[in-house]
């Protein structure tokens, strides 16, 4: 048996395998890539070369350039705009997101745009009562659709450029993509908003991200935070002046000191570090009479308004945060007398409340119990250190990583995050250096700017998708080393003869059947030169027939395993390999409909 019959063998293996869905994707990749070692088609460099290969860093560093807009608040800020003009409209936020990640592929490409938007769009369905799955995969989609908008929107686009020039002297413009990409995305929206109810299963991933856009109000609420915090403004000549929070001493009862809000700054943010001014306002919490008390100790004027609009950002800000601790059953901590202001050894985070049996604890002193809740504020490293610390006493209610970026301001590290997003996006449509040199020096800088640290690029890379992405490569590879894609291409060629449709027809198909399983850039590699050929011997103007190519391998959607924008939804949707096909079968459709009409118009045959 030749080679080529071995390798679609294996191909087919690989298909019936991924749609049985009784095996890990990885494993049948990974398995795939050893079955080609075994029959001799592959050598063992061959075998493992796919996780050399640049596509595998592009998509692992733009995972981390995600993480730094993550945990800056940039992705949730995003959210909040998108999810402020959506309102509760579930078909207003399908259109809004598919438009709005189509834009973005076309700037970053789809998988930096897919995992830029992922998290957000994960948040605003959970947000609107909508299952995932209804969402994220025409978020892939959609990101296929909008990488046809513009020159750089993909490799392939450049890469029919490059053959268009080299035949006829002149390749595709820029902008020229724009003829088809247009109504691309505007053929995916629209199956999205009518099909998707009935194409899209109702599923849900293992675990959701929660919704903790509103947090802050939620725990005040709860604790009954909302009518006792009041401010003491620091007089002129006042003791206390120069001092830092901690050393502020809160006397006898259950008063709590906060910290402290600058007087000459108004973005309301709680410090607890900075030494005390004329003019600042340190932040209690307790009855009048606890706060007159203090007030008199450390010679500090209380202020006749409770605090207001600004008990959020004194609560919760970029410094500083909540986070709600259950004691567990068998924690060292049982029996442990604790009193709301108590402070830690360290004396960077407080004791707020205590919560047992649904009701606050009596304002006293508390012994600890098993079950009980604390609800602690300090600095957010502070707080997940604790967590750490205490893991086998304390469980962590909700992530403090989490809350503060769900609901801090994008700050300056945030601003740093856009700033290296923009760069990147810079290098990219320049062509300055290869996509996956500027996705890298973006992940580098991210790390180096300190917008994440070094555990947190590690964490924010979806590894499985990385797995994946190179453990098909070699698959690719046998594909093309063994002739087998080039015998079936040239067989749909030779089945189309002399008629230009069903030439256009020919490519379209085994483009995309060969872009489902195999990377869709080698794909183009494949068919690209066939279809030069085939357009001379037929007659026709190489520009419509590698157009259709290019539109033909942006239509990967049939399979999680097309592309990386597709695996990274598989998790996040709850989806099974045959969800795929369902709902990408008529977008490909769609696909072909503008590839025999449009293209033909703008780049007459």
């Amino acid at each position: 048996m030749s080679d080529s019959s071995l390798v679609l063998l294996v191909l087919a293996a690989v298909i019936v395998l991924f749609s049985l869905n009784r095996l890990p994707v990885e494993a049948v990749a990974l398995g795939s890539a050893l079955a080609l070692l075994g029959i001799g088609v592959l050598t063992p460099a061959q075998v493992f070369s796919g996780f050399g290969d640049p596509v595998v860093g592009f998509v692992a560093a733009l995972f981390v350039v995600s993480a730094g807009l993550e945990v800056t608040g940039v992705t949730a800020r995003a959210g909040q705009i998108l999810a402020a003009r959506t309102g509760k409209s579930r078909w207003r936020l399908v259109a809004l997101t598919l438009v709005s990640v189509a834009a973005l592929s076309a700037l970053i490409t789809m998988n930096g745009a897919v995992a830029a938007l992922l998290p957000v769009v994960v948040m605003l369905a959970v947000r609107v009562g909508m299952p995932p799955s209804k969402l994220v995969m025409p978020l892939a989609f959609a990101a296929h659709a909008g990488s046809m908008l513009v020159l750089t929107g993909t490799p392939i686009n450049v890469l029919v450029s490059d053959a268009a020039k080299e035949v006829t002297g002149r390749g595709f413009g820029f902008f020229s993509f724009l003829w088809v990409g247009v109504p691309l995305v505007a053929g995916t929206v629209a199956a999205a908003v009518f099909l998707g109810d009935r194409l899209l299963p109702s599923r849900s991933p293992a675990a959701l991200p929660p919704d903790l856009s509103n947090h802050t109000l939620t725990l005040v609420a709860h604790y009954g935070l909302g009518d006792n915090l009041g401010g003491l403004a620091v007089p002129p000549g006042a003791p206390c002046v120069g001092s830092t929070y901690p050393s502020l001493e809160s006397g006898d009862g259950g008063l709590v000191v906060l910290g402290a809000l600058r007087g000459d700054s108004d973005d309301h943010e709680l410090r607890r570090t900075d030494e005390l001014a004329p003019g600042d306002q340190v932040v209690v919490r307790g009855t009048p009479e606890e706060l007159n008390a203090f007030a008199e100790l450390h010679g500090l004027v209380p202020l006749r308004a409770r605090l207001g609009e600004q008990r959020a950002g004194a609560l919760v800000n970029r410094e500083v945060g909540l986070a709600e601790v259950l004691i567990s059953p068998r924690s060292s901590l049982v029996g442990a007398r604790v009193f709301p202001g108590l402070l830690t050894e360290a004396r960077d985070i407080v004791v707020l409340a205590v919560h047992r049996d649904g009701q606050n604890a009596d304002p006293g002193t508390v012994t600890l119990r098993a079950g009980d809740t604390l609800l602690l504020h300090g600095s957010w490293p502070a707080l997940s250190g604790t967590a750490s610390v205490y893991s086998d006493d304390l469980l962590l209610v909700d992530s403090p990583a989490a809350v503060r970026r769900q609901n801090t301001p994008v700050g300056p590290a945030g601003r740093r995050a856009l700033a290296v997003m923009t760069a990147m996006v810079v290098l990219l449509a320049s062509g300055l250096v290869s996509p996956a040199v500027a996705a890298l020096i973006a992940a580098v800088a991210m790390i180096l700017l300190k917008v994440v640290s070094v555990h947190e690029a590690y964490g924010g890379v979806s590894w499985p998708t990385v797995v994946m992405v190179g453990a098909m490569f070699p698959l690719s590879t046998a594909i093309m080393k063994s002739g087998a894609a080039d015998s079936v291409a040239r067989l749909i060629v030779d089945l189309a003869g002399s008629s230009q449709y069903a030439l256009l027809t020919g490519l379209f198909l085994v483009t995309v059947v060969l872009g489902q399983f195999v990377s869709n850039t080698a794909t183009a590699l494949i068919v690209i030169p066939i279809a030069t050929v085939a357009a001379r011997d037929v007659g026709v103007s190489v520009l419509p027939v590698l157009m259709v190519v290019a539109v033909a391998a942006a239509a990967a959607m049939l399979t999680p395993v097309a592309t990386a924008a597709n695996l990274m939804v598989y998790e996040p949707g709850g989806y099974r390999f045959g969800d795929y096909w369902r709902f990408g079968l008529p977008v490909v459709l769609w696909f072909l409909v503008v590839a025999l009409t449009v293209v033909p118009r703008v780049w007459p045959l």
